[in-house]
Order: C-alpha cells, then sequence, then structure tokens
C-alpha cells in the first residue's frame, strides 16, 4: 500500500483536484515534464504527500516558445473580453475554495481559514481585474501645436515570468497572473518546488476555464522547477517581465541577471517590520493586533511584525498582557477550524528558528515566552517573545521567518520612527496612538520609509485594492491594486499630426 497521502481515504479529497500519486508540473496546452521527480510533504507531520515531475530545460524552451505564439492571440482579444475571462478563473476558483484551501493547510502548512483566505484573495483580485479591463490605458494630452493630437498608448510587455515563494502560494500568483492577463500578456509560473501540488491544482483549475473560452491553455503556463528554471528565466530575453517574491538574497540575484539584460524585473522580497505603540495607544486595538502580525502563518508573512517597539510607560503592562494571550494560543493540526496556530514550512525552518533564539540570547536578550521546539509530529515551534535587546542588535536586524518577536523600549517618538527605519527591508509597518499630529509625521517625508505604512491595524492583512510592496531591500516593486497594472505593460507616447501643416515643437523653423 502506498504510503502517500493522496493515496489515503482520509485525503481522498485530493482527487477532486485531479492531484494523484505522481503529477505532471509543466503545462504550456498540455500536461508533462521530464524533469526531477519531487515529493512534498505535509508541515504538520512530515509525511509525503505526492510527487510532481519538474520541468527541465527543454519542457522550458518548448513552454516559452508555446506561451509566445499564444501571446499573439490573446494579446489581440480586447481587454474587456480578457477580463472576462479572469472573472471566470475567479469563479471557478471560488468553487474549489474550500477543498483548494485545505491543500493549501496540507502542504503549506499555514491553517485552513487563512488558507481558505489565500484562495479568495485570488478570486477577489479576479473581480478586480475584470472592472480594471475597462479603464486601463493613459491620457489625451494637449498638443502644444495646432492640429495635432498628443496620447500616452499603453500595449501588452508579452511574456511575464511569475516566480512565486512557499508562504503564498496562491495568492502571489493570482496578484500577478490576474492583473498581467487582464493587460494583455501571457503567463509563465514557476512556483515553490515545496508546494508543487498547489501549483498543478491551481493551473488546472484555469487551464480548464482557458479550453472552455477555446483559448491557448498557454497563456497560463507553469514549469515547476528549482534554481534552474528561475535562472534561465531571469536570463531569457524573451521574458519582458520577471516578477520575483522571495528572499532578498536571492531577489538581488534575480535583478542582477534581468538588468544585466536591460529586462524589467518586479521584486517583492523581504520585511524586517515594526509595530510602534505610544502610551496613548488603546490597547485591546494593540494586543490582538500584535497577536495576529507575530504569530498568523507560524510568523512566516513577509509583512509579519518582528520588532514591537513599546514607550517605556506602558512597556511592563503590554509584555504582560501579550505574554498572557500567546500562552492562549490553540496550537494544532492546521486543518482543524479550531486550530490559530500551525507548523513552520519546513525542518530547515526549524533550525534558522532555534539558532535566531540562541542568538538573542547570546546578545543579551530575554526569552519570556517560548523558545522551543514543541514535542509533537511536524515543524512545530513554540511563538516566541523576547526581550532586552537593544534595538539595534545584529538578531533584531535579520529578518528570521519565524515566530519571534523583539520587544523593545523607547522613550520618544523621533527615536522610535528612526529605529522603525534603520532596517535594511522596508516593507510593513504600523502605529497606535490617538495623537493626530503624530500620525500625520508617521505618514510623512519624515515618518515611516516603508512601502506600507498603517494606524492603529497589524502589519499583516493587506487589502487587494491598494499597491501592495515595499522600499529598499524590499525590491521597490508593487503588486495588486492602485495603478500596480503600469508594471505589467508598456507605454508609448504617440503624436498624431491630422493637419496639413508641419509645425515643430519648441517653435523650431528648420526651412
Amino acid at each position: 500500500m502506498s504510503t502517500l497521502l493522496v493515496s489515503q481515504p482520509r485525503y481522498a479529497w485530493l482527487r477532486e483536484l485531479g492531484l494523484q500519486e505522481e503529477n505532471p508540473g509543466v503545462y504550456n496546452g498540455r500536461w508533462g515534464g521530464g524533469g526531477q521527480v519531487v515529493t512534498t510533504f505535509c508541515p504538520a507531520n512530515n509525511q509525503p504527500i505526492a510527487s510532481v515531475q519538474q520541468a527541465n530545460l527543454e519542457d522550458y524552451e518548448e513552454t516559452v516558445k508555446k506561451a509566445k505564439e499564444a501571446w499573439k492571440v490573446w494579446a489581440d482579444i480586447p481587454a474587456p473580453k480578457r477580463g472576462e475571462i479572469v472573472r471566470q478563473i475567479g469563479d471557478a476558483l471560488r468553487q474549489k475554495i474550500k477543498v483548494l484551501g485545505s491543500l493549501v493547510s496540507l502542504e503549506m502548512g499555514k491553517i485552513f481559514v487563512e488558507g481558505v483566505g489565500e484562495v479568495q484573495e485570488y478570486v477577489d483580485v479576479c473581480d478586480y481585474a475584470l472592472g480594471l479591463s475597462r479603464m486601463i490605458g493613459g491620457p489625451v494630452l494637449p498638443s502644444e501645436r495646432p492640429g495635432h493630437a498628443l496620447i500616452e498608448q499603453w500595449n501588452p510587455l508579452g511574456l511575464v515570468g511569475i516566480i512565486t515563494a512557499f508562504n503564498f502560494p496562491v495568492a502571489v500568483y493570482g496578484w500577478n497572473s490576474a492583473i498581467a492577463m487582464i493587460c494583455g500578456n501571457a503567463c509563465i509560473w514557476k512556483g515553490a518546488p515545496t508546494t508543487s501540488l498547489i501549483s498543478v491544482a491551481v493551473t488546472k483549475i484555469i487551464a480548464r476555464v482557458l479550453e472552455d473560452n477555446k483559448v491557448p491553455g498557454a497563456i497560463c503556463s507553469l514549469v515547476c522547477g528549482g534554481a534552474d528554471i528561475g535562472t534561465a528565466m531571469a536570463r531569457d530575453e524573451r521574458m519582458n517581465l520577471v516578477s520575483f517574491t522571495g528572499s532578498t538574497k536571492v531577489g538581488k540575484q534575480v535583478a542582477l541577471m534581468v538588468q544585466e539584460r536591460f529586462g524589467r524585473s518586479l521584486l517583492e522580497l523581504g520585511g524586517n517590520n515594526a509595530i510602534i505603540v505610544f502610551e496613548d495607544a488603546d490597547l485591546n486595538l494593540v494586543i490582538p493586533s500584535a497577536l495576529f502580525a507575530a504569530v498568523g502563518t507560524a510568523g512566516q508573512r513577509c509583512t509579519t511584525v518582528r520588532r514591537l517597539f513599546l514607550h517605556e510607560s506602558i512597556h511592563d503592562e503590554v509584555v504582560a498582557k501579550l505574554a498572557k494571550a500567546y500562552a492562549q494560543i490553540r496550537i494544532g493540526d492546521p486543518w482543524d477550524s479550531d486550530t490559530l496556530y500551525g507548523p513552520l514550512h519546513t525542518k530547515e525552518a526549524v533550525k534558522m528558528f532555534l539558532d535566531a533564539v540562541e542568538q538573542a540570547k547570546q546578545q543579551g536578550g530575554s526569552v519570556v515566552c517560548g523558545g522551543k521546539v514543541i514535542n509533537r509530529p511536524g515543524n512545530y515551534v513554540e511563538p516566541t517573545i523576547v526581550t532586552g535587546l537593544p534595538h539595534d542588535a545584529p538578531i533584531v536586524h535579520t529578518e528570521t521567518f519565524a515566530p519571534i518577536l523583539y520587544v523593545l523600549k523607547f522613550k520618544e517618538e523621533e527615536e522610535a520612527f528612526a529605529w522603525n527605519n534603520e532596517v535594511k527591508q522596508g516593507l510593513s509597518s504600523s502605529i497606535f496612538t490617538k495623537d493626530l499630529g503624530r500620525i500625520f509625521r508617521w505618514l510623512g517625508p519624515r515618518g515611516s520609509d516603508c512601502g506600507i505604512v498603517n494606524v492603529n491595524i497589524p502589519t499583516s492583512g493587506a487589502e487587494i485594492g491598494g499597491a501592495f510592496g515595499g522600499e529598499k531591500h524590499t525590491g521597490g516593486g508593487r503588486e495588486s491594486g492602485s495603478d500596480s497594472w503600469k508594471l505589467y505593460m508598456r507605454r508609448s507616447t504617440c503624436t498624431i499630426n491630422y493637419s496639413k501643416d508641419l509645425p515643430l515643437a519648441q517653435g523650431i523653423k528648420f526651412q
């Protein structure tokens, strides 16, 4: 009898997503794959789920060629009709939201409500993209020359390579693909190898919609694979945009490879995010916000709060209340409905957690709660609070993808704002205060230097309507809402002479 979870009666629901013991990991209008066979594991028990045959470089080459051909068809379809197909993708995801959310819990390890929420985020972006498909475009500008029109024309880039991380294996692809598609691009997706089953399941849903609409499946191609495929995408001049989500270290390598060929990259990298709590803050908001931001997804969100700055007058009270809240966190299997906290994604992440806790102790920190591995199957660690470290301790300035919260004491607003900004990353930030002047100083040029600047809410849990992304070592990219669509298109300034004369700009006469 097979030891794979996909073959066990308890996990028969995986068949609803078209998954089997061994799955092809390449889709370009047809399924295939000639690369290495990779088995993915459930972080809650480290048992094997199923396997995926990854892409090799020959598969990648074939997929790029098919995607280029598919783009010619897709780009000629009017944007509102492209939006209608994207809407149908959202509806198809909506019909599978619970079973797909369960797969996210099983393979990634986040709790069920977060898994469902991630699929919902993709659905929401599809709805948003539908409306956006009737609005993308540039202005008609007044020309200084009689009988001339000046317009801004936006066209698709062509091929968009999307490389996503394990922590949001559905939503980040949705942010990119839904917007890229209505802009007229074809997409090639490389998800994280450890969440390959999710990539396959999502692509199967999309492929059926494309097939029903009689458009080429290669519009949404999939190439499961490792660093060799990612490197090929970054170096490929046919890839008009490479959107990369992952670590700052790898993101820098991707950026350099893309820039070497003068390509475009969209980077969503790390975040060492802070919450600042002032003496006038509403602690009924602070405690649940800090708790969710620190331990949600077991501290594996790029927007997870890792630094909590507390005004010295409320420091001890907040630490005590937070420690009490930590003690009540319901830890369990991520697919159980009453679980609030699940495992880390891999065994390697557990090792990084333990190493970070040890470094924090060596640098003068005190572990208020947590700091240990939980004695149960899977990759479970205790949610951890560390106090007593200086704001510039090396470990405090290091992003550890784990549920470790460094609590730091401050006296003045100016130093708290400066400490927020002194780390290399610039993704998300938040303050808790009732002082209106302080709020607007925080939002202003001498306030937070992050891409996400919040007030009286957590650092995580962004809405899709705003542009998502950060500054500095976070990469500078923006995805999802606002005018992020512009990153997936190219702009041309067009001057049209509809007169019989030929006046030159700036009054120049050339006679």
